[in-house]
């Protein structure tokens, strides 16, 4: 009596003996496999197709988020190329507060955005930009290692934009000098717009922003 063939025996055959179909190419229409997508039996080579159009269907689907995901870090590059011109384009460090926040605005479309710094030069201890911090915002800044986005907690530093109330999601970026880890400024933004800055959000643009702009601002320290 002839025992039945293993299943990983057949396979190994198989992949050992590539041409075993060119030499038995009936055997490709009267096998028949059962198909998770027409629900029927189909032969061998039409099941191969069905594997194949998957297959590319993924493919096109992962080149289809690729080439999105391009297109809105494009557009993104192209904001951040416009914000640092007008910062380029201030007339003197003073005006750089304004042009920091402005900017952004524009550029990005923020509804929101405002600035704070400390240990100022004593020519801006008067300025709009220095005003309203206590030292549990200090504490707060220095904690950040990176930029918080997602929804507003009521944070003191949400309070310093011209209507908190309507904010509903933030961004708060630390200002630091390069090497330091004590922060001398906090940059906010803030949307009504629960979907526009989320906690699932990248941050790596948000990273460079900080970066440009406590480049900018440091010229206002003592």
């Amino acid at each position: 009596m002839t025992s039945p063939l293993d299943s990983n025996a057949v396979a190994q055959y198989l992949t050992d003996h590539p041409h075993f179909f060119e030499e038995h190419a009936a055997l490709l229409g009267e096998i028949k496999l059962t198909s998770p997508l027409a629900g029927r039996a189909v032969s061998l080579q039409e099941r191969q197709m069905e594997v194949l159009r998957d297959k590319y269907k993924a493919l096109e689907l992962r080149m289809h988020n690729l080439m999105r995901l391009a297109s809105e870090n494009e557009a993104i590059a192209n904001k951040f190329h416009r914000w640092t011109q007008i910062l380029l384009q201030s007339e003197d460090v003073g005006s750089l507060p304004h042009a920091v926040t402005s900017g952004l605005k524009n550029a990005f479309e923020v509804p929101q955005v405002t600035v704070r710094i400390w240990g100022t030069a004593p020519d801006y201890l008067d300025e709009w930009f220095v005003k309203g911090v206590s030292d549990d915002a200090r504490i707060f800044a220095n904690s950040l290692l990176a930029p918080y986005c997602g929804a507003n907690k009521d944070f003191e530093a949400v309070r310093w934009l011209d209507d908190p109330a309507a904010v509903v999601s933030t961004v708060i970026i630390p200002l630091r000098k390069p090497g330091d880890k004590q922060a001398f400024g906090l940059l906010i933004m803030g949307s009504q717009d629960a979907n526009r800055f989320t906690s699932l959000m990248a941050t790596d643009f948000l990273v460079h922003i900080g970066e440009t702009a406590s480049t900018a601002l440091a010229w206002l320290l003592a």
